[in-house]
């Protein structure tokens, strides 16, 4: 079935799935090149109904089945796509999950809407990505494609395509970067991280957790987890994490 999607002014249009319910709404930010249709938001998306609470999984543009190009994408606009569904798809106190870039995104948003994200889960939460893939992970001749030709392929470990990275999106990323000074956010928040984790290292959880103000903060690390933690196991942390911050929000 055919998600229905929000219209954005600007003539994008966002697919989306939403659960009626109660709040705190529980919204779930998806990965770099991941849709909906994941085991995590999937796994939130049962439990919130199980529970009667309000819950929305949504793609990004240039993702799953939302408009636009991938390559069209960044940080900023992804982030604003975020926005745009706590703003007109949820009512009253949000909660909000991301995984791996996800977590920027959330991270993002709830600064931007620090009146209404009342909690926040982080899953491989990856912010900063872009200036540490590129300094960090880039060969001499990927750093050089990027400067010349404004854009770069790149393989990935999930999937048989490459993926393109602009130098659009990495300098739109490297504008909004969280980790060198303090994260202004006083929600609760709960840090998820494997250690076996190839793409974004642990050590970035508690680098969160120490940037921001608010005390309420704590770090799960898993030490056989990889990266995407969709285990059996790792989902129960998840929605474990997901129904304390829930419970907190509504008090």
């Amino acid at each position: 079935m055919t998600a229905p999607v929000l219209n954005l002014d600007d003539g994008a249009s966002i697919a989306y799935r939403r659960t009626p319910g109660r709040p705190p709404a529980l919204v779930f930010c998806g990965g770099f090149m991941s849709d909906m249709t994941g085991t995590k938001a999937t796994a939130l998306e049962a439990f919130c109904r199980e529970r009667g609470q309000a819950f929305v999984r949504f793609d990004y543009r240039g993702h799953g089945e939302s408009s636009g190009a991938f390559e069209d994408g960044t940080i900023g606009l992804w982030t604003g796509d975020a926005l745009a569904v706590i703003d007109r798809l949820t009512e009253g106190p949000v909660v909000v999950a991301g995984s791996s870039m996800g977590g920027w995104i959330a991270l993002l948003a709830a600064l931007a809407r620090r009146g209404r994200v009342r909690g926040l889960v982080g899953v491989a939460a990856a912010p900063d990505f872009t200036r540490r893939m590129v300094e960090e992970e880039f060969d001499d001749a990927q750093r050089a494609a990027l400067a010349r030709d404004g854009r770069v392929a790149i393989a990935s470990p999930y999937d048989p395509r490459p993926y393109v990275v602009t130098r659009r999106l990495v300098e739109d990323g490297n504008s909004r970067r969280l980790l060198d000074a303090p994260i202004p956010l006083s929600c609760p928040v709960r840090l998820l991280h494997g250690m076996r984790d190839e793409s974004v290292s642990w050590k970035t959880s508690l680098r969160i957790a120490e940037r921001l103000e608010g005390a309420d903060v704590a770090v799960t690390l898993v030490k056989d987890g990889d990266h995407r933690l969709s285990e059996p196991a790792d989902i129960r942390r998840l929605l474990a994490a997901a129904a304390e911050l829930s419970a907190l929000a509504e008090d």
